[in-house]
């Protein structure tokens, strides 16, 4: 007999709830929840294709440990016992540094992922912290924290009133969106068209959102901050600024004024291939708009300047009066977010509080570059002891990274690796422990870090949808289990690591005069806590201590996970609304427009005018029914135009002699691989696009399905050498490549 579950699905950033089919323990099918408050019925292939997910059969079930050579499958205990017998000797003898932590893009999408990596890195006491953030949005967190103090402060477009929304780098259509979260993205630009809107989009490629839009713009790769800079050059220089109701908390304006003087339309024109007149459109209409919102991502991230050009995103939102405005870009309120402390100076951001070991790369938000990771293994020098341990949790450098051969070879050089991972695949094959987490449906779920930055405030909570299987360790009790292992508290309980969090946070809480428990006694508060687990206990004290919660009976009408139970389909907390300047964090207390370590990389920007394009240069690009490296093991998920192929323009291809179905080999400055060819004109001329996450033809993994259709790894076409200098972001877009077609032997 079947029934049905309500969950949150997991499976990318619009966090959409879903009604799941269960016949007995298995997820049978899944639909949108037309109650949900979020998305109301909104679902994507990827969220239909959820029981598939949850199903697939490859997936691990039980841990695995490096026996003889092999990864043989071993008891919960076993397994714990190695991960404590491996890690501890190596801290003990070479120092915290010498243990290296990635954390994958999958682990921002569970509970888990949000609740315990921090507890394990503190634990550890290492700066060896890598994650998925500097192959995709470090840009983003640096700059916020610059202009704001705060790396997670990140403003987003006000979609359900925008009357002009600029998108740069972003597609939508296919991602979903993301550090922008909102579920039904396509519906709502739709609607913004419907109401008399204009979107506009700045893409290489002519992408479904580009296809969508009023006017799309096919600039040259890599050069989006040059033509940002040359919009905010000329809301100056035509006095059309105008910031508005955030005026008094801006700190630097007539110094940002000269920095950008340099940078015309008629000096960026021909870097960009944009003209001139259409520059200053763009700047024009950005200024005359009721309400506008400039929105940037990936492509705009991870390109050589991708700090300035998300800088140069709130900079324009800024000029143009639409920073914490409704229908401009707002600051979300997340209903775990801290308590609200009264508005004044803070500790601001810093940057480079410490540096990589080989390449000096400078520190960023408390993480060294992703790029760097194999250096820091494979290389000697006598800046201290390379990593000889890795944890990795629900991440998969070998294919996210830069230079996967390299990376590769490093991996088999460590004394002992650990990865926590549902398979298989080409990172985790390395590992001498893998412990597998139950699939999504067994797990509860809450979006900690999509719900502060999602287009409109409201909270959610999913219990498990089926019961753990029999021999399944439920993913928060493993990661509090691997906690104890690394950190030399091998054997407590796993709800040590709950209780320490829990009072450390009360504890501290109780002392701030803002918090609605000051004063109080921190264990009569821990002991009023509800929840059926740690993890339940710890939702509930976020909720009770933040914006909306009750204060522990302070605010009677307030949020705790009680509450929050007895609405299923969430709980709805209204629009964004201004908030400054209580989000601000900066030593001034103010928006520090033209913070030092920009005013000094501008000097690079403006070097950038004199370069000269390369002839042909690589993109990335995505599909709607697929996440990165995630996916490509479900049948529903592949096949049609979700492919490996190589995009490129006619005319490319006609000069280079390339026909369309045929194999080309492409070079770039990490290696090459071949590719079949799929000439369109979808994508502008002298750019080639290959999507990422493929590569699924390495010896020793368990993933059937991948491998029948393995594709090729983009990422081995870069050697890790380009970095954006201030977030540490790998560079993976705009970057050259050579094109030669493959002759038959």
């Amino acid at each position: 007999m079947s029934r049905t579950a309500l969950r949150i699905c997991p499976l990318c950033e619009a966090t959409c709830g879903l009604t799941l089919t269960i016949e007995g323990t298995k997820v049978t099918g899944a639909r949108g929840d037309r109650e949900d408050v979020f998305s109301k019925g909104f679902i994507c292939p990827k969220g239909a294709s959820f029981g598939a997910v949850d199903g697939d059969p490859d997936r691990l079930r039980t841990p695995l440990v490096r026996r003889d050579g092999e990864l043989r499958e071993a008891t919960w205990e076993e397994a714990f016992d190695a991960v404590a017998a491996g890690i501890r000797p190596v801290v003990e003898r070479y120092g915290a540094n010498s243990v290296g932590v990635v954390l994958g893009n999958p682990n921002v999408h569970t509970m888990a992922g949000a609740l315990y990596p921090p507890v394990l890195i503190a634990g550890l006491g290492t700066r060896s912290l890598f994650t998925a953030s500097t192959v995709d949005q470090m840009p983003k967190h640096v700059s916020s924290g610059l202009l704001y103090g705060d790396a997670n402060a990140i403003p987003v477009p006000d979609l359900d009133h925008t009357d002009h929304l600029l998108l740069i780098g972003a597609n939508p259509l296919e991602s979903n969106g993301s550090l922008c979260t909102a579920a039904d993205f396509p519906g709502k630009l739709k609607a913004l068209k419907a109401r008399g809107g204009t979107l506009t989009v700045i893409d290489p490629r002519r992408t479904r959102t580009a296809k969508l839009a009023d006017r799309h713009i096919p600039i040259r790769p890599g050069t989006d901050a040059l033509l940002l800079a040359a919009m905010a050059q000329v809301l100056f220089e035509e006095l059309l600024v105008e910031p508005g109701e955030s005026a008094p908390h801006l700190e630097g304006l007539e110094e940002l004024a000269e920095a950008v003087q340099d940078f015309t339309p008629e000096a960026v024109s021909a870097a960009c291939d944009v003209d001139a007149s259409l520059i200053r459109t763009l700047a024009r209409e950005l200024a005359a708009a009721p309400t506008a919102a400039v929105y940037g991502r990936i492509g705009s991230c991870t390109v050589p300047y991708g700090t300035l050009a998300s800088w140069l995103v709130d900079i324009l939102n800024i000029l143009t009066g639409n920073l914490d405005r409704p229908g401009g870009a707002l600051f979300p309120q997340a209903a775990t977010d801290r308590t609200p402390r009264p508005a004044g100076p803070g500790h601001g951001f810093r940057l480079a509080r410490w540096h990589s070991r080989v390449s000096r790369h400078p520190e960023a938000k408390g993480e060294l570059p992703l790029s760097a990771l194999a250096e820091e293994i494979d290389t000697a020098t006598a800046q201290g002891e390379p990593i000889r341990a890795l944890v990795a949790v629900a991440a998969n450098p070998v294919l996210s990274a830069p230079d996967g051969d390299r990376l590769d070879k490093a991996l088999d050089s460590l004394d002992f690796m650990v990865s926590v991972d549902p398979y298989l695949n080409e990172t985790s094959r390395h590992a001498d422990v893998v412990l597998p987490p139950p699939p999504p449906s067994q797990s509860p779920h809450h979006d900690f870090a999509f719900n502060t930055l999602a287009v409109r405030n409201q909270v959610r909570y999913s219990r498990p949808a089926v019961p753990l299987e029999p021999g399944r360790m439920a993913e928060t009790e493993i990661l509090a289990r691997l906690t104890l292992a690394a950190t030399g508290m091998h054997g407590a309980d796993p709800s040590a690591v709950d209780d320490l969090v829990i009072g450390q946070t009360l504890g501290k809480a109780v002392t701030e005069p803002h918090s609605p428990v000051h004063g109080r006694d921190p264990h009569e508060l821990a002991a009023a806590l509800t929840g059926e687990s740690g993890p339940e206990r710890r939702l509930d004290m976020m909720l009770r201590l933040g914006p909306y919660g009750d204060g522990f009976g302070a605010r009677p009408d307030g949020l705790g996970l009680a509450r929050l139970l007895a609405h299923p389909h969430g709980i709805d907390l209204g629009p964004l609304r201004p908030r400054l300047p209580q989000p601000l964090k900066t030593r001034s207390g103010r928006i520090e427009l033209l913070p030092q370590p920009i005013a000094d990389d501008l000097p690079r920007l403006r070097e950038g005018l004199k370069r000269r394009p390369d002839e042909l240069v690589l993109v990335g690009r995505r599909h709607l029914r697929s996440n990165n490296s995630w996916m490509h093991n479900v049948p529903a998920l592949t096949g049609g135009t979700n492919r490996c192929t190589l995009h490129i323009h006619p005319e490319d291809a006609e000069r280079l002699g390339v026909r369309d179905g045929a194999p080309v080999r492409v070079k770039g400055a990490g290696g090459e691989v071949t590719a079949p060819a799929e000439v369109t004109d979808g994508v502008r001329r002298g750019v080639v696009s290959l999507p990422h996450g493929w590569g699924h033809d390495r010896p020793g993994t368990r993933l059937g399905h991948a491998a029948t259709d393995p594709g090729v790894n983009v990422n081995q076409l870069l050697d890790g050498s380009l970095l954006d200098p201030l977030s540490g972001n790998a560079v993976l877009n705009g970057v050259p490549v050579e094109l030669a077609p493959v002759t038959p032997r």
